[in-house]
């Protein structure tokens, strides 16, 4: 018999584990990432942009530097409040509203545009999700969306960790939005001209261990595994993710640079 997965105990541990670290740190190094979604999206000054997942306001925050009216939703305020300040330090006026990516609380196309960067690829209910930003997008609209490969870095990053603690049975990957066939299955018959590239975002570090102890301290998932772990057994995860980074590692000079591969999709809603 299979059993029923409690996606609400999932959500509610994920925004436990969100909330954790300093999401904010790692944010600030991929804000790239947004900002080359947001140029393809090719988004228009004055566009109605929402931004699922947002976070600490990456995706956010470039689509308001792009003259849009935007708004980000995540489910963790303490995230929210970080996105808050940076718009405000940088005067972009961006509106932050504490909601679920599975639940938007907004008419059928109220955005010009939807985005999410390494966001929505969490949502326990994938379908649910999807459907979502679909709903929410005009017709005409655009989707965009930024999400790690399985095959990629984090990809691996994801699988060390999940060899020490698991993750919850029966869940779907959320590298699976990285995933090119999976993408055109959750869109569906609700988006034309689907355009998907695979990009790199390159993670620099000093060494191997200061990667280590950078996602450790910082990356939410990455945090309460080692909280989860005996502590006779969190050194053998940390050397894990030491080996992980040596083993991508492309610098030649003594440092690193790891190439984390990520599927740059954007779609257009169809009526």
């Amino acid at each position: 018999m299979t059993t029923a997965i409690d996606l609400n105990a999932v959500k509610a541990r994920q925004q436990v584990t969100w909330a954790s670290g300093d999401y904010g740190a790692v944010a600030a190094l991929i804000h790239p990432i947004s900002e080359w979604l947001a140029a393809a999206a090719d988004l228009s000054a004055g566009a109605r942009v929402l931004d699922v997942a947002t976070g600490t306001g990456n995706a956010a925050i470039a689509a308001a530097r792009c003259g849009c009216v935007v708004t980000g939703v995540d489910y963790v305020p303490e995230l929210l409040e970080r996105g808050q300040a940076r718009a405000a330090a940088e005067r972009l006026p961006v509106t932050f509203v504490t909601g679920d990516a599975e639940r938007l609380a907004y008419a059928d196309g109220s955005f010009d545009a939807v985005l999410s960067v390494v966001g929505v690829m969490f949502a326990p209910d994938q379908e649910r999700a999807a459907a979502e930003m679909l709903r929410v997008c005009r017709p005409g609209g655009t989707v965009a969306l930024a999400s790690w490969t399985p095959q990629g870095f984090i990809g691996e990053l994801f699988r060390t960790v999940g060899r020490h603690v698991p993750p919850p049975a029966g869940l779907r990957a959320p590298v699976q939005w990285g995933d090119e066939g999976r993408v055109r299955e959750l869109l569906g018959g609700s988006v034309g001209d689907l355009r998907a590239v695979r990009r790199e975002f390159v993670f620099r570090f000093g060494t191997p261990e200061e990667f280590a102890h950078f996602f450790r301290a910082n990356y939410g998932p990455t945090l309460k595994a080692f909280e989860a772990l005996p502590a006779e057994r969190r050194p053998h995860l940390h050397a894990d993710l030491v080996e992980l980074a040596r083993t991508h590692n492309r610098a030649t000079d003594g440092t690193v640079r790891i190439p984390a591969e990520y599927l740059e999709v954007v779609a257009e809603r169809t009526a």
